[in-house]
């Protein structure tokens, strides 16, 4: 039976320029998705843009634009975001697309016909930035203006006829929902926020607004657009055909597995997400992962702070891997993180330049020099040798187990300690002394180093693939050889084929002082 795994993005919002935080999300993901098509995976990888709501429009407006070419432009930006942080996506939606409109208005016919929505007027405090309604009690005044103090955005008084959502119905169903599968919220301190919320009690949802025109049309009432969320959350099932529930798409990776989110929006994704999913007769995603902040310094990035780190400049200064690996390495996923320019030279030098990147670079010239640039033949290996490929073969399933459960940290500190390994185990002995007085030994010194480059290649792949595509092509080891199974597989070389010239991989930065 094949293997399918779906995996998704936030749905971005392009009022602005994209941000650290969008390609921390995306970066995320993208990790995950290639690292399950090494393990043999079908692999549905879906990102996109969420282009209506009230923000839009005033955006539009005060460009002078109408919505849509608004919308075109920006969306325009995150697609290239995409390629430019060399993601693997399968899909990129947008919420003004056809296909989707179909989807969201089904939805909310189904919704309509299980008697879920019911017109009333609505009063309450709505932030514009947050596309979201908040409670008196998350309300604070501050100089002289209303403020979340969940999202430190400000709020306004909205008073209109609006439709409503049941979900006040569906609080003891939910509840039961997140006792039957425990890691439908993760990490842990996100399914407490979540419980804590739902258990304190659900009001019906405000599902619609007429107080601006930019949005998909309520099904029977054009005076009303669809409330931004509902519109934007179907997504995920319109970018597998819904409502077409028997086609190959939906039934392949519909439930997803895993939605990854920022805890900003965790709210959404984890509570009114399931109970509309629940309320439709539709099964709900797997798994939704609350991911952490990117933060400058101790604060999180915003606009008005002035203090967002703009990841495309940071590409073009460092190179796109090392901002990979950095973001993988540095932020313990789940929980905030503090990232500098700092941290990340001193990443670059300790686990890119000077450890995986010279490790490389020194056997694959030692190779050229005193093996006629080919990977040498070798028919007997020591215990030396096989302790130190071993260990990684051995190291496999608790590696699988780590991604399995978005460990990315303990993934990756393990896999570049496998890179310490090997230059401290090819430093101790010493192939150059080898080379005079047991040329055979040299050649399985040389052999095991290959091989464990080969399995430390594959392994982060998914984290700086740019990076370990050339190594691994150096070795002439084609894409489709490029997976787990090959781990262990070590007549994987073309003995009779040299070595393709392997260039400098990462730079080490200088102090300048």
């Amino acid at each position: 039976m094949d293997k399918n795994f779906f995996i998704t993005t936030p749905i971005y919002y392009p009022s602005g320029k994209p941000h650290m935080g969008h390609a921390y999300s995306s970066i995320v993901a993208d990790v995950i998705a290639r690292f399950k098509r090494l393990d043999g995976y079908n692999v549905e990888f879906l990102t996109g843009t969420d282009e209506h709501g009230l923000k839009i429009q005033r955006a539009a407006e005060e460009k002078g634009i109408d919505p849509k070419s608004f919308c075109d432009e920006l969306s325009k930006t995150f697609r290239n975001l995409s390629e430019t942080l060399n993601l693997s996506n399968t899909d990129f939606i947008r919420t003004t697309e056809d296909r989707h409109i179909k989807s969201v208005q089904n939805l909310w016919t189904i919704l309509e016909e299980k008697n879920q929505i019911y017109l009333s007027k609505y009063s309450g405090w709505y932030s514009v930035s947050d596309e979201a309604f908040y409670n008196e009690d998350e309300i604070k005044e501050d100089n002289g203006n209303k403020i979340s103090t969940v999202s430190g955005s400000k709020v306004e008084w909205v008073e209109e006829e609006s439709y409503f959502f049941k979900l006040s119905e569906w609080q003891d169903k939910l509840l039961k929902f997140y006792e039957d599968n425990p890691k439908f919220i993760l990490p842990k301190t996100r399914r407490n926020e979540v419980l804590s919320f739902v258990k304190s009690g659900l009001k019906d949802l405000s599902i619609s607004r007429k107080s601006f025109s930019w949005g998909i049309k309520v099904p029977n009432n054009k005076n009303h657009v669809i409330y931004v969320w509902l519109d934007a959350l179907t997504n995920y099932i319109s970018a597998l055909n819904y409502p077409n529930t028997k086609n190959i798409k939906y039934k392949n990776f519909w439930p997803a597995d895993i939605h990854m989110i920022g805890k900003d929006i965790l709210r959404f994704h984890a509570i009114y997400w399931p109970a509309f999913l629940l309320a439709a007769d539709l099964v709900p995603p797997k798994r939704v992962y609350g991911h952490g902040w990117i933060l400058s310094g101790e604060e999180k990035m915003s606009k008005s702070k002035g203090n967002i780190l703009d990841p495309l400049e940071i590409i073009k200064k460092y190179g796109l891997d090392p901002l990979r690996y950095y973001l993988i390495k540095e932020v313990s996923f789940g929980n905030d993180g503090s990232i500098s320019q700092e941290k990340l030279e001193n990443c670059i030098n300790s686990d890119l330049a000077n450890n995986y990147g010279n490790l490389c670079q020194r056997v694959f010239s030692f190779i050229e020099k005193n093996c006629s640039n080919k990977i040498p033949k070798v028919d007997k290996f020591e215990k030396v040798d096989k302790n130190l490929t071993d260990k990684l073969i051995n190291s496999l399933p608790n590696l699988v187990k780590y991604m399995n459960e978005q460990k990315l940290n303990n993934y990756l500190t393990e896999v570049i300690g496998f890179s310490f390994d090997a230059n401290k185990y090819f430093n101790d002995l010493k192939p150059w002394e080898l080379k005079k007085s047991e040329p055979k030994r040299m050649e399985a010194v040389l052999k095991s180093s290959v091989i464990q480059i080969k399995n430390i290649s594959i392994l982060l792949n998914p984290i700086i693939p740019i990076a370990t595509n050339k190594v691994l092509g150096s070795m002439n080891i084609t894409n489709q050889n490029i997976n787990l199974d090959k781990i262990k597989d070590e007549n994987i070389f073309d003995h009779d084929k040299e070595l393709n010239n392997l260039e400098i991989l990462f730079t080490k930065i200088e102090d300048d002082n």
